[in-house]
């Protein structure tokens, strides 16, 4: 006889101690690249030939703040030409764009980091090599004097999401051997680039220099520089998104000096490298990556560390230049409010409205990113279906959205409201940054309404259907027993032994009806005024207005499965179950109708449920 195979276990400590597959190939790259002896450590400085030639550590930093490690990621180093992005991130921020493109380039020179030569202008070719550097620092001096060294190590402070100390044994040993950058120090003089004390000016750029970091912090200021200036971890807003830019851009092209041209095409990802063993790479919208090991190459970056950035880079494809995101697949779902119409149960009259123009109000479930040709395609989506009155656009499940993406889905709100369509937006609030965006170029439209919850707008867009088609929503006119949907087909007598059993009851608003868990004991009957359907965790189920029944899954259910609130002032009729069950003894034909109205409205809601539901899994 065959045996069935053992139930499959996994022991708790062996799920526990598992790793994702990132941390997995970080630590497979340091046990493959930790025998390369190849390189030799940086020695011009004396203080750096005194590192660790073992020293190897790896750190990757997401946009959602999980930083992994691997191997020597707290060991200190200073950070070298690696602060050369930060502080030209810096002077953008703290002078402003113009005053520092006048005097900076941000030209490739194809040269050494440390090359003594101008361009045409007689202008630093690059933030990214000394020269550039130390006219940075200059601007930075210029403006803040004495302080200028502090506000830059406070600047990178934040970038890593924590206070950094300065070596000062490197810092004495840089400025002790520092001629050559003395030499490019005046000549930037000479040319007006450097305006003040050149001597000041180098002691705060090798200070700059000999700032302390470690392989977690690079990683976590890599992932700042490709967060749009947030940092991941401690979500401040560190520099400007037109400075990330920027610095992202010289990156790009001039971050890995002479060899940059070879890295950008092997490895695309914007990079700065530092002559104390460490690299850093910050993919825009992904993440930022770090390594230290002090055995550099010939064009002084580290050996080990280049090894990472090309592993990582071409295990998963993460050339920038290779990009696959299709704006397809921006729409999760795009409906009328025929197919789902709001949680609240209407009266025939205002039924009837919204069934003749369902057409009249579109939703369109946006989804990921809303980028410049995302939003493209969804005005073309949009344009391609007949002009509704109303449109709503909703972005709960839109993760971020970019500049180029939020101005054109402005411009889009200023063509609908040329058309007269009232836009909608649901799923985001105004105190976000998204919003503010979109707001910067939507100023002065009146087309545009904001509510946070999908349900809530389009209840608002029949609302306004149903007035404009000469509807009425009166909460507060009062209906009769006769005029409940749970009671059509009843006679005139059945009714009026029915309202004899009923209670008139009054509530307030804010005030709880009915609470999710107590005993079924009655059905209520709306009069007049709103309530709305809650389960405990908060999500609303349904707005009720007067004529509709709440409270009778008791006709089925012991106990209460939701919350029932009041809307607004409400009255109700109340009619205990004991009573309804004695009353449905005396007319078993009425009982019999009551129940199959009970089933019909219940078909009616899992009608609805599944349609919502197929909306999302379609296409």
């Amino acid at each position: 006889m065959k045996q069935s195979p053992p139930p499959f276990t996994t022991a708790p400590a062996a799920w526990a101690s598992s790793k994702p597959p990132l941390l997995r190939f970080l630590n497979a790259c340091h046990t493959e690249f930790r025998p390369e002896t190849g390189g030799a450590v940086a020695d011009y400085i004396p203080e750096l030939g005194k590192a660790d030639p073992a020293h190897f550590g790896i750190s990757l930093a997401t946009l959602d703040g999980h930083v992994y490690e691997v191997g020597d990621t707290q060991v200190p180093f200073t950070i070298q030409s690696m602060s050369k992005p930060f502080v030209f991130a810096l002077a953008l921020d703290t002078l402003g764009a113009a005053r520092v493109e006048s005097i900076i380039g941000v030209e490739p020179s194809g040269d050494p980091f440390n090359s003594i030569r101008l361009n045409a202008e007689n202008h630093p070719f690059n933030p990214m090599v000394n020269a550039g550097a130390i006219a940075c620092s200059g601007l930075i001096y210029e403006t803040k004097g004495d302080a200028a060294f502090e506000h830059i190590r406070q600047a990178l402070g934040r970038f890593a999401g924590r206070e950094l100390d300065v070596d000062d044994a490197v810092y004495a040993s840089e400025s002790a051997t520092g001629d050559r950058n003395r030499a490019i120090g005046y000549l930037l003089r000479t040319n007006a680039v450097i305006k003040e004390n050149v001597a000041a000016v180098l002691e705060v750029y090798f200070r700059q220099c000999a700032i302390l970091v470690t392989a977690r912090d690079i990683a976590v200021m890599a992932a700042t520089l490709a967060n749009r200036g947030v940092n991941p971890v401690t979500g401040e807003q560190v520099m400007t998104p037109y400075a990330i830019s920027r610095t992202l851009s010289v990156m790009t092209s001039s971050g890995m000096y002479d060899y940059a041209g070879e890295w950008i095409y092997r490895i695309g990802i914007p990079a700065k490298s530092g002559v104390g063993g460490g690299i850093l790479a910050a993919l825009p919208a992904r993440l930022g990556l770090a390594s230290y090991s002090p055995k550099l190459d010939k064009h002084g970056n580290s050996v080990r560390g280049i090894k990472v950035c090309e592993a990582l880079s071409s295990h998963y494809d993460l050339h920038m230049l290779n990009r696959s995101d299709d704006a397809r697949t921006s729409i999760i779902a795009d409906y009328d409010i025929g197919n789902s119409p709001s949680r609240r149960v209407r009266r025939a009259q205002e039924q009837n409205i919204l069934a003749a123009h369902r057409q009249d109000v579109r939703v369109i479930e946006l989804i990921g990113t809303l980028s410049f040709s995302n939003v493209d395609y969804v005005s073309r989506q949009l344009a391609a279906k007949p002009r509704p009155q109303l449109i709503i656009f909703d972005l709960r499940r839109v993760t971020a959205m970019t500049r180029a993406g939020a101005r054109l889905l402005a411009e889009e709100f200023r063509e609908l409201a040329a058309h007269h369509v009232t836009v909608i937006l649901s799923g985001i609030r105004r105190t976000s940054p998204d919003w503010k965006m979109i707001a910067e170029w939507t100023e002065g439209l009146t087309n545009i309404r904001n509510y946070y919850l999908l349900d809530a707008a389009i209840e608002w867009a029949e609302d306004q259907l149903v007035y404009r088609y000469g509807g009425a929503i009166d909460f507060f006119e009062a209906t009769e027993l006769s005029e409940q949907s749970l009671l059509t087909g009843l006679t005139e007598e059945e009714l009026t032994d029915l309202a004899a059993l009923a209670s008139i009851r009054t509530y307030q608003t804010g005030e709880k009806i009915i609470s999710a868990g107590g005993p079924a004991a009655s059905l209520f009957f709306l009069r007049s005024g709103a309530v709305h359907v809650t389960l405990p965790d908060g999500v609303r189920l349904a707005t009720l207005t007067a004529g509709m029944p709440f409270g009778e899954m008791a006709l089925l259910e012991p106990h209460r499965s939701a919350d029932v609130l009041a809307d607004m002032a409400a009255t109700a009729y109340e009619i205990a179950l004991r009573d309804f069950e004695h009353f449905r003894k005396q007319h078993p034909r009425a009982g019999e109708r009551i129940m199959r109205n009970l089933a019909q409205l219940l078909a009616d809601r899992l009608i609805l449920a599944n349609a919502k539901l197929d909306l999302l899994t379609a296409g």
